[in-house]
This record gives C-alpha cells, structure tokens and sequence, in this order.
C-alpha cells in the first residue's frame, strides 16, 4: 500500500521520562501523532479525559475486548490499558507516524500482529535512578512502589527483545536519538509524512 505509515511501541519502565520523550517529538515533528489508550484506572488531578487517556469502566472495557476494538490490551498495577484500533489503523493509512507508548505485554501483542511494527524501549541510566524517581514520584503506599518497582524490573529484563534500546541519561540527547531511530525508520520505509 503506497503511503503507509509507521508505527513506533515505545515502552520503558515507569518513571522513566518516555511520556516527555513522546512530548518533545510532537513538537518537533507535527507528523507524528500519539494514540490515546483507553483505561479502567482512575484519573489523576492533572488527566483529562481523551487526551492523556479515555478514562472508561470495566463494563465498557470488556465490551470493548469482545468486539475486537483494542489493537492491544493488558492490565498494569490492578487497572486495565488498551489501544483503540479504529484511529490508530486510519492514520497509518494516511501515511503519519504513530506512536504507541504502551508497557511490553501490549508492544508484543502488536509486534505478533503487526509485525512491521517498530519497538523502542527507553531505558533508565540505573536501576537506582530508576527507584529514586519512582519513590518520589509516587505519592501511593509502600506496596503500591514496591509493586511498580518490581514491574520496572520486570520490563526492563523484556528490552533485549526489543529493536531499539535508548537510555534516557539526558533528556535532550534521548530525544535526538530517538527522532533520528523515526527519521531512518521512515526513510526505509520510504515514508516522509508529507
């Protein structure tokens, strides 16, 4: 299909800075665009509803999982994500460069049917680092941290499976690196966006 776009998992722990990775790419280049995922979690002060998330019941969830809406799904610390199929295959029609930024249980339900598919992992400078940023990030119990922590671990050890690995060491270089991934993705592809 000529003009297909490109579409890029970008996963990583949490606390790991993907979200403001993702953030300076759409400035960067307004023809990448981010799929919102759906989810049973409960906002935060700063969501709103349809551009951080569609924040939905478990009821329309699972109505969602039966009638095959979801590329991908799974459930992360006690709620449920998914990525709402309809936007994300109309863009990539329209030849853009789709960002998923999702955990790795939903980057290889993508990969197994999406196998052009790119995966990107960002990856903390240290596992320390890591856990400071997650224990002040966190405003949650101790078991709630010490569940994230032990899921960062748990993804992280899923990176060698990935195509590209970024360490986001600082911010600025892990941007350009992760632009210029797109940028050669997309020559390869023989897509410009434009």
């Amino acid at each position: 299909m000529r003009n297909k776009g490109v579409l890029f998992v970008i996963s990583g722990p949490s606390g790991v800075g993907k979200g403001t990775i993702v953030k300076e790419l759409l400035k960067r280049d307004e023809s990448i665009v981010v799929s919102i995922s759906a989810t049973t979690r409960q906002p935060r002060e700063t969501d709103v509803d349809g551009k951080d998330y569609f924040f939905i019941t478990d009821e329309k969830f699972k109505s969602m999982i039966e009638n095959g809406e979801f590329l991908e799904y799974a459930e992360y610390v006690s709620s449920s994500y998914g990525t709402p199929k309809a936007t994300v295959l109309s863009w990539l029609y329209e030849g853009k460069t789709v960002i998923l930024e999702i955990e790795t249980v939903g980057a290889f339900q993508i990969r197994e049917k999406m196998p052009e598919a790119k995966l990107l992992f960002i990856m903390p400078p240290s596992i320390e680092v890591l856990v400071k940023r997650l224990t002040h990030a966190d405003t949650g119990t101790r078991d709630n941290i010490d569940d994230r922590i032990q899921k960062a671990l748990d993804e992280i050890k899923k990176a060698p499976s990935y195509d590209y690995i970024v360490v986001n060491d600082d911010l600025e270089r892990a941007v350009e690196e992760t632009y210029k991934i797109i940028e050669s993705v997309r020559k390869d592809y023989g897509s410009d966006d434009n």
